[in-house]
Formats: structure tokens, C-alpha cells, sequence
């Protein structure tokens, strides 16, 4: 029995529903897709051998297949090229994939893609003017506040390598700002779609990840 694994790698939350496929080594075939349960689980009825994981059509593993092989993604939408992520490293590399919607913004001349909810095809891509111009797009002017909580998620994410949570960021504003201006309710005020970890990490060119609220 081969067994995989996938699951959020920040929040440990197993992906359901999600297709996996092995390719074999042995004769380069590939097996029917199995949707993974909700545990995150696809079990395959084979005995161990050599070959590749392919999770929503994507590489994520080469080598043994035997026993249960995690597979932990930074995003969602994470390409197999991508960064790790790690503590004081941005996670660089476009996360399309062939059926992704995506929109364009002309940023400095450029052309700097983000995927249907805002967020950046590649992380790489963010600027300043980056951040002024999708908060324009989303109805919203960046105050002083705006670009200390922006500046915050970012140092938060290079520190740590994972996103700030909520809580951290109340943590934070209360002692900085007190208690009314930094508290949630501030925070979305501040940030009205989707809160400061949707459109903040959006706006902080971070990427989306799967439990956010």
C-alpha cells in the first residue's frame, strides 16, 4: 500500500478532495487520479516502488513511493519551482497552472499578473507601487496605517517564514496604536475586503493560503 499525504504546511490542515497521481518509473505509466479523503489521504493498492507524485497535476515529489509520503505545500497554488519559503526568504517563482484565471496590472511599465482573489502569480513581482495600485483597484487609498501594517506582514513573514496571524497582529497594534485602532474591529476597518490577512497579505504580496480568515 503506497499512501499520500497532502496537507497546508503552515497550518497543517489536510487538503481534501484533492487529485493525486503516480507515475511509475518502472514503465513510465501513470495511475487512474484518486481524490484524497478527509484526512488528506489517497491510498494507492500498490507494493513499493520507484516513480513520481503528481498532486492536482503538479510534481511535488520524486524518488521511493512506500508507506505514507507526506506532501506539505506552502499554497495552494505553489508551482514545484517555487521557494521554500523559509525564515528571511520570500517565496520567488509563478504559482500558474494551466486552468488558473488570472488578472493584469500594469505596474511601472510592466505587466504583473495575480490570480482571480488578488493575489500575486509571483511573489517576486511585488513593489510599492504594486501595493498602490491593487489598493486603488479594490476601492481603497493606502494611509500611513495601511503601510504599517503592509510593512508588518512582510518583516512578520521574512522573520518567521509563515504568515502573521490575526492574533499577532492584534498583539502588535494594541501596543503600538492602543486598544480601539489596533484591535480586530480596527484592523477591518482598515482593511474592509476580506480583513489585514486576505487583502493585507494580498496588498503585502504574500501568498494566499488555505484557512485563512
Amino acid at each position: 500500500m503506497i499512501q499520500v499525504k497532502v496537507s497546508m504546511k503552515v497550518t497543517r490542515e489536510p487538503l481534501k478532495r484533492t487529485p493525486v497521481v503516480l507515475k511509475l518509473d518502472a514503465d513510465g505509466s501513470e495511475t487512474p487520479p484518486i481524490l484524497t479523503d478527509h484526512e488528506g489521504v489517497a491510498s494507492f493498492d500498490l507494493p513499493p516502488t520507484s516513480g513520481k507524485i503528481l498532486v492536482s497535476g503538479v510534481e511535488r515529489f520524486d524518488g521511493r513511493l512506500d508507506g505514507k509520503i507526506p506532501i506539505e505545500l506552502w499554497s495552494i497554488t505553489q508551482s514545484e519551482h517555487d521557494s521554500k519559503g523559509l525564515p528571511g526568504e520570500f517565496p520567488v517563482g509563478s504559482n500558474a497552472y494551466p486552468s488558473m484565471t488570472t488578472h493584469a496590472f500594469t505596474v511601472e511599465g510592466r505587466e504583473i499578473l495575480t490570480d482571480s482573489e488578488g493575489y500575486l502569480v509571483d511573489p517576486s513581482d511585488w513593489s510599492e507601487e504594486f501595493a498602490r495600485t491593487l489598493a486603488a483597484h479594490e476601492g481603497l487609498t493606502l494611509s500611513a496605517e495601511h503601510w504599517e501594517v503592509i510593512r508588518y506582514l512582510r518583516a512578520s513573514y521574512a522573520k518567521h517564514g509563515t504568515q502573521a496571524t490575526v492574533r499577532d497582529m492584534i498583539a502588535h497594534f494594541r501596543r503600538v496604536w492602543g486598544g480601539e485602532q489596533g484591535s480586530n474591529h480596527g484592523l477591518h476597518q482598515l482593511f474592509p475586503r476580506g480583513g489585514p490577512q486576505k487583502q493585507g497579505n494580498r496588498l503585502a504580496g504574500l501568498l494566499r493560503i488555505k484557512g485563512e480568515h
